[in-house]
């Protein structure tokens, strides 16, 4: 899956369930998506605003913890 500002939150835990428990890798500010907070239907530019991380970084982020699980 390419990964881009318009990708759903939703939809990148459908296709990585692992990934609820990886992303607070990315940043810690992510916690919050074990919470109710975490039904919040966001995409990843919503996600950059939210915790203050650049938009290309973590896409880049995201795109090399997936990858990394992939091997």
């Amino acid at each position: 899956m390419k990964i881009t500002e318009a990708t759903r939150l939703k939809d990148l835990l459908e296709e990585y369930p692992w990934l609820k428990d990886e992303i607070v890798k990315v940043n810690e500010k992510f916690e919050m998506l074990n919470s109710p907070l975490g039904k919040i239907k966001a995409d990843v530019h919503e996600m950059s605003k939210r915790s203050g991380m650049d938009l290309d970084l973590l896409i880049s982020k995201l795109t090399d913890l997936i990858d990394s699980h992939q091997d």
